[in-house]
């Protein structure tokens, strides 16, 4: 099968992770964390997400005019994603991402933006024709909503289905939500965009119900180690994950996103869809860090014949 044109837009990152015993609380130092570096952003994640999993990816962003931004673009290239549309800004440094990851596997994670935050319409419109060529368009909100607005509108005037993974949650216009296909909030993200407060699948079925009479098409609120609730008009079904052991849970939901958009482009039916992104998502917790942690299309195929 010819591999399916997906675009991302969104952001990149440098993470810089300390492994710890527990998540410090506020005010409390943690000693004896070992360091490291990896690349990240969620935009970015999704985009090594999707094309590791059998996609062939062109990336839209922005990163700063320095070492980070070079070394992020040549981990692109090498990943074989088409970095063509990621402009390098003068004015603010690369995207940092300072993550804390704890014993269990959970982690706490602080952003800051740089360039990320000049990404704008106008880095959009020069992708015009790699947006129109799409099989499916990729966002998260990472960058700036304006941008993101923009993108939506000039996909569906292309007919180019849209998947929006809202992370991190902010409130969202009606007008956007209309342009969505696919919805992909986690707990906390329904809950913040509903107002309902996710703890089951009967609360996941009545937030998913709320964004749907917003307009979305297709809800699936991601439940972690549960899998992944599906919703859309006469369909609600809930997907269970698969089980594993967590090293690290940074990125889980971007590998979700970046096999589902390959999964989805490639007209898999919904429910195996989703099931191919739960197995994404299951094998990037075994293997710490973002982009380095997301499984190929062989070893997702592997564990879904389990």
């Amino acid at each position: 099968m010819p591999k399916k044109s997906i675009v991302v837009i969104g952001s990149s990152n440098t993470d810089m992770i300390v492994n710890v015993t527990r998540i410090p609380k506020p005010g409390e130092t943690i000693l004896g964390g070992k360091f490291h570096t990896a690349p990240g952003g969620k935009g970015a994640n999704q985009a090594v997400a999707a094309q590791r999993a059998g996609g062939d990816v062109t990336f839209i962003a922005s990163v700063g005019n320095d070492a980070f931004g070079e070394q992020a673009i040549a981990g692109f290239a090498k990943e074989g994603i088409n970095t063509t549309h990621i402009s390098k800004d003068k004015s603010q440094p690369s995207g940092v991402a300072l993550i804390f990851v704890g014993a269990d596997g959970e982690n706490s994670i602080s952003v800051a933006s740089g360039a990320n935050s000049r990404l704008s319409h106008v880095n959009i419109e020069k992708a015009t024709s790699a947006i129109a060529g799409a099989s499916v368009l990729v966002m998260q909100l990472e960058t700036p909503l304006p941008a993101i607005q923009f993108a939506a509108k000039l996909a569906a005037a292309k007919k180019v289905p849209v998947i929006l993974n809202p992370a991190p949650a902010r409130p969202l216009p009606d007008a956007l939500l209309r342009r969505i296909t696919i919805l992909t909030p986690n707990e906390t993200e329904a809950e913040i965009l509903t107002g309902i407060k996710v703890t089951d699948n009967a609360s996941a079925t009545k937030a998913a119900g709320a964004l749907l009479a917003r307009g979305v098409q297709i809800v699936i609120i991601t439940l972690g180690a549960r899998g992944a609730l599906v919703a859309m008009a006469g369909l609600v079904q809930h997907v269970p994950g698969f089980k594993v052991k967590p090293v690290d849970t940074t990125a889980a939901g971007d590998c979700f996103n970046g096999a589902l958009a390959i999964a989805y482009a490639e007209e898999k039916p919904l429910i195996d869809a989703v099931r191919f992104a739960n197995a994404a998502a299951a094998l990037s917790v075994t293997k710490p860090g973002a982009q380095p942690s997301a499984p190929t299309r062989r070893t997702i195929e592997k564990l879904l014949t389990k």
